[in-house]
């Protein structure tokens, strides 16, 4: 006796994702090597306009593949937003501290009369 429930296939989702998922790696690689002067030499609150769009495009890559591969999508709205928001909080968190510590160090190396080995 056959199963009564009929198993459908994921290739068209799976496909979907790997395309979405190419398409913001590939647009992070041109910019990555080209670096166009446009958007890499305008500065807002001490940091490239280059480097803001490479972390929102970090983070919208790193929510799909929340929402993809843990399976969000099939969940309440409320389990969603604790799971994602809370992610999401804490990588802006930590890239908050690396570029305040980035600078800071950038600046020690650059006022310093002795250079510092890291």
């Amino acid at each position: 006796m056959a199963s009564e429930t009929a198993h459908h296939s994921n290739t068209k989702r799976i496909w979907t994702v790997f395309i979405l998922l190419s398409i913001v790696t590939i647009v992070e690689v041109v910019l990555g090597i080209f670096k166009p002067e446009s958007v890499h030499h305008v500065h807002i609150f001490g940091l490239s306009l280059l480097n803001y769009i490479f972390i929102i495009l970090t983070i919208v890559k790193a929510y799909y593949i929340m929402w993809a591969f843990m399976h969000l999508e099939q969940e309440t709205k409320a389990f969603r937003w604790s799971v994602a928001g809370t992610l999401s909080f804490l990588c802006v968190y930590l890239i908050t501290l690396v570029l305040i510590e980035g600078d800071y160090v950038y600046e020690i190396l650059q006022t310093q009369q002795q250079k510092w080995i890291f």
